[in-house]
């Protein structure tokens, strides 16, 4: 049985919103097959699904995907991604058999009890809406007729969107606001639009196609249900890193190879986080651990999956094997940097260069090391911003450890440290985290790149350090009362995390400077 479905007419200068750019199925495009036969199945991917385009016809796709047949009309002629709204859910890559736990309505089963499928889908269409397009369609489910074109509206948003780009090397900006701007699309507008700042997409070759390809993949694979490790934190880590390679001891030595890869790792560095940490996944014996040897489990998945997208969508087919490989291999030292249980590791071996004064920046594995700290700065970066977007990302990740921990009680597993809700706070975790993580780490990048952006980054963790402080002591008398065991549980977890023993076997990937 075949079912047709007419689709809305998309604007050709907007981004294809996430419900319709899916990975669902695979694209493959055809001069011989027909608009309206099946195409040959010698042409059709091995995956579940795929789609044929018909030179005779350029505002028409053919889709046949398990027995639905859905035509978009005056769609771009571009490899885009569509969901079969019929048929059976496929299994994701990301999904993680936790104990039998489905990971993608975990989160808001947690947060409201047992909600019903439509509540839940409802929530998720939320999510893909622009705010004028969200209250567009309240409006219109109430009878109340809009005043102003909706077009009108999102042409607004679209330009607030431009003007925040062009002062995307600004420390304070907003994040959150631009990815309302972009219709939940930050990701893939922000790396696209530095790709292009640096000419990188015309000095490598790039096949614009493929790079918007990549792009919607990588950002569809975060999972948005995180309240943290989302392609919102991935954004705003792309950010960060080119705040960094902005710097002059940066910009004046990277090669444009050296910013390709720091502009990648940092949009890809967290790729299809599962919410939970390592030791979770070690104690739950999942795959993932046993795959990697519990050695740096998340980052080498995050690489891997990165590589993968890359393979899959041909980024780099055009360059060299022996280039391409090379690229993935960078890719994964910077991502595997991440791992914060060998932080010390990196920030001594910082140390005792910049104690010794022989970094080297026209050296390769220098300049490689110094993206590796700058990578990692900017993954933890959140208590260096001012105090608005600062205590927006700690409840954020503080929330993520909760539910972690309310996973690991509900499985009667031993709850990991930081994860309790009923022992510790936002106020604990943020000054422990600052206290043996982030100070040390961004007091030595000071020392490396003594600028006034070094400095108005220690100068903001210092007043949110004091902020936190002062809403501890604010605390009502009972939550006064768990307080030190709290204080004195984070406090151990930070310096754990800060000073955890470096793996006997170096994680793949890694690069010695």
């Amino acid at each position: 049985m075949e079912v047709c479905y007419q689709l809305p007419v998309l604007p050709l200068d907007r981004p294809v919103p996430k419900h319709v750019l899916s990975r669902r199925g695979a694209i493959s495009f055809s001069s011989s097959s027909s608009l309206f036969g099946a195409p040959d199945p010698r042409q059709l991917s091995q995956r579940r699904g795929a789609i044929s385009y018909d030179s005779s016809d350029q505002t028409a796709l053919y889709i046949r995907m398990l027995g639905a047949c859905v035509v978009f009309k005056q769609l771009f002629a571009r490899d885009v991604r569509v969901r079969s709204q019929v048929g059976f859910e496929p299994e994701r890559r990301s999904s993680h058999p936790y104990l039998c736990i489905d990971f993608r309505t975990l989160h808001a089963r947690l947060g409201c009890g047992s909600p019903s499928a439509s509540s839940g889908t409802e929530r998720r269409v939320h999510r893909l809406l622009s705010f004028q397009r969200y209250l567009h369609s309240s409006r219109l489910l109430r009878g109340i007729t809009q005043q102003i074109p909706l077009p009108i509206l999102d042409e607004d948003y679209s330009g607030q969107a431009r003007c925040m780009l062009e002062k995307v090397g600004n420390w304070n900006f907003d994040i959150f606001l631009f990815d309302k701007l972009t219709n939940g699309n930050s990701l893939i507008t922000l790396t696209f639009h530095l790709l292009n700042q640096y000419g990188l997409v015309e000095l490598f070759q790039l096949d614009m196609v493929k790079l918007w390809r990549f792009l919607v993949l990588v950002q569809e694979d975060y999972h948005n249900d995180n309240p943290y490790h989302n392609s919102v934190h991935a954004a705003d880590v792309t950010q960060a890193m080119f705040c960094f390679l902005q710097e002059p001891m940066l910009a004046k030595s990277l090669t444009s190879y050296d910013i390709l890869l720091g502009l990648l790792a940092a949009a890809t560095h967290d790729l299809d986080h599962p919410g939970v940490n390592q030791p979770f996944l070690i104690k739950t014996d999942h795959y993932l651990a046993t795959l990697y040897r519990n050695t740096s489990v998340l980052e080498n998945h995050h690489w891997k999956s990165a590589v993968g997208l890359l393979r899959e969508t041909g980024l780099f087919s055009h360059l060299p094997t022996e280039d391409s490989l090379n690229m993935e291999r960078d890719l994964g030292s910077l991502i595997l940097a991440t791992d914060i249980s060998r932080q010390n590791d990196y920030l001594s071996r910082f140390r005792t260069h910049l104690d010794q004064d022989n970094l080297c920046l026209s050296s390769a594995s220098h300049r490689h090391f110094v993206l590796q700290m700058a990578l990692k700065c900017a993954d933890i970066c959140n208590p260096c911003r001012p105090w608005e977007l600062s205590k927006q990302w700690s409840e954020k990740v503080t929330e993520e450890f909760f539910q972690q921990g309310d996973i690991e009680k509900k499985h009667k597993l031993e709850v990991s440290p930081l994860c309790d809700r009923e022992t510790n706070t936002v106020g604990n975790i943020q000054i422990g985290f600052m206290t043996y993580v982030a100070e040390p780490l961004f007091a030595e990048w000071a020392r490396f790149s003594d600028t006034r952006l070094s400095q108005t980054m220690l100068g903001h963790m210092g007043l949110n350090k004091a902020s936190w402080g002062g809403l501890q002591q604010e605390q009502t008398p009972a939550s006064e009362e768990a307080e030190p065991s709290a204080a004195a549980a984070t406090d151990s977890a930070a310096a754990a995390a800060a000073t955890g023993s470096s793996s006997k076997e170096i994680p793949q990937g890694s690069r010695e400077s």
